[in-house]
């Protein structure tokens, strides 16, 4: 998912997102842990994702307080 595609998303999608990842993460670590993960790739690639929703909702808060 790319950076650009968070911002045009509002904050509840964002917060919506942010606890899918955080579930998706989850259920990759598990897998992982009982060697039933077919693409290991995708568990780096979520911890990106969910940084980067990380980000934006950060981003989106600082602006929001700067503008009050």
């Amino acid at each position: 998912m790319k950076a650009s595609e968070l911002r045009d998303m509002t904050m509840d999608e964002l917060l919506s997102k942010e606890r899918e990842l955080h579930a998706e993460l989850f259920n990759l670590r598990f897998q992982l842990a009982t060697n039933q993960l077919e693409n290991p790739m995708r568990l780096p690639l979520t911890k990106k994702d969910l940084a980067r929703v990380k980000t934006i909702i950060s981003e989106k808060k600082r602006s929001h307080e700067r503008a009050e």
